[in-house]
């Protein structure tokens, strides 16, 4: 693609970035047939070629973001499946965040829409503060109506989509290490979340237990918390690169106390981003280099334990499990076959999701922001896990987790608590009616652990 800056908006980083990624645009179109929002919507300018055109216009012309614009891209889910499918590696991703900051710093929004993005701003990627949201919503839902008369339909979507009660707790909770009781063999830095914990902090407890009991120490750093990834899809550059900061200063601080062997994310949303701080902080002399390191760390829960020996199941399933692939899993970062493959040797019949390529529409707070186009994808995506006839379905973001629940009657759950269960853990909240499907598999009453050159009894060892 032909661009046409000048020297003076090429001395802009932002400018000089976006040039860069349009120029290896060449407007195949290929991108249009795997975009979701086009599939639903049917508009060029819902699709990734359209707002590349409606982008270059913007920053080349230096304009304030117009209504039209700031319509089309609010619209984009950043599901970044067009970047897995385009064959010149044009890196929508960054494009997209480019024109995110540029809509903020010069659009002009309605109140009811501002009010709403610095609400979720303030709220979600605190746990305390979320936590005590969650439980005064429900209060809110009388005026649901009322709040939509009012064109607060963001905050409609809040209230209408808290669930019902909030889970107790994490049993391992705060900055602190969870030690495993054998021989170590690894040490790994957690990122707790944000969303995560306060929604499903059974995901953070499976984590820690799984790992613990195959000779892992687990680190949730004092000083870390939100990725940044809500505030940053929301154009909210200097926040989300604060978060990032901090996230690299807490990781810092514990990785020079004690080398590490990774960090471990379990939320792939937070995933795509945390991998992204190298480009992120890229230009800043203080965190470039820090940054990077902690980048060359960073794993998904699912790739840092499938070429580890995990032993067998301790639990024989019958279960079939349908697996959704996060588009943050499948296209932020390439993981496709690692979840099924663990929860094939734990024991489940694994099924794929026809449509896979196309996103649920939870999309962080997408489903809040654009609720129409987030449940039109939510029901297409229901309608494909039924196709899969499953028992339950898995996947590795709380997002989708959450968006999905709202839709279906089919259990869903995250990959490692099923893998959890599958080893000795408890069983994951919402699956109990499947409890009877799962079989303790026999064990001798001693034996010696070649993994761990340990003898150890296996009635007196969890797991």
């Amino acid at each position: 693609m032909q661009t046409n800056f000048s020297k003076e908006q090429l001395a802009d980083p932002h400018l000089s970035e976006a040039e860069r990624i349009l120029r290896r645009c060449v407007h195949c179109g290929l991108c249009t047939a795997v975009c979701s929002t086009y599939v639903v919507l049917g508009d060029e300018r819902d699709s990734p070629r359209g707002r590349i055109y409606l982008i270059k216009d913007m920053l080349e012309n230096d304009r304030p973001a117009s209504g039209e614009v700031q319509h089309h891209v609010d619209r984009c889910l950043s599901c970044l499946s067009c970047m897995t499918t385009c064959p010149s590696g044009v890196d929508y991703m960054h494009l997209v965040d480019i024109a995110r900051v540029h809509i903020k710093e010069t659009g002009s929004r309605s109140f009811a829409d501002r009010f709403v993005r610095r609400l979720l701003a303030m709220i979600v990627p605190y746990p305390d503060r979320f936590r005590l949201a969650l439980k005064t919503a429900p209060m809110g839902r009388p005026f649901v109506g009322i709040m939509r008369r009012l064109k607060l339909d963001g905050l409609a979507a809040m209230v209408e989509l808290a669930p019902d009660k909030i889970p107790t707790a994490p049993k391992y909770e705060g900055p602190g290490t969870a030690e495993t009781d054998m021989k170590r063999r690894a040490r790994v830095i957690l990122l707790a979340g944000c969303a995560q914990q306060v929604l499903r902090p059974d995901i953070n407890d499976a984590t820690i237990r799984l790992l613990a009991r195959r000779g892992v120490d687990v680190v949730v750093a004092n000083g870390a918390g939100c990725c940044g990834a809500l505030v940053h899809h929301m154009g909210r550059e200097a926040e989300a690169l604060n978060q990032a900061r901090q996230n690299v200063d807490a990781w810092t601080r514990e990785i020079e106390r004690e080398p590490v062997d990774a960090v471990i994310i379990n939320a792939s949303g937070c995933g795509t981003t945390v991998k992204d701080y190298a480009y992120m902080l890229r230009n800043d002399p203080d965190y470039a280099e820090k940054a990077k390191k902690i980048v060359a760390l960073a794993k998904d829960i699912t790739e840092f334990i499938v070429d580890y020996d995990l032993g067998p199941p301790k639990r024989y399933s019958s279960l079939r499990v349908a697996y959704h692939s996060a588009c943050s899993m499948q296209h932020g970062q390439g993981i496709t076959e690692e979840p099924k493959e663990l929860l094939s040797k734990a024991g489940y019949t694994v099924a794929d999701v026809p449509e896979g390529h196309i996103c649920c529409g939870s999309a962080g707070v997408y489903n809040i922001l654009q609720s129409e186009i987030a449940t039109t994808l939510r029901d297409r995506k229901v309608g494909n896990i039924r196709k899969a006839k499953p028992d339950l379905v898995a996947t590795g973001n709380i997002g989708c987790i959450s968006h999905l629940q709202k839709g279906m009657d089919t259990p869903i759950a995250h990959t490692v608590e099923l893998l959890d269960w599958a080893y000795g853990g408890p069983v994951p909240r919402g699956l109990e009616k499947l409890k009877s499907f799962v079989s303790d598999v026999p064990q001798a009453e001693r034996y010696v652990s070649d993994d761990f050159l340990y003898e150890t009894d296996v009635e007196q060892k969890p797991g």
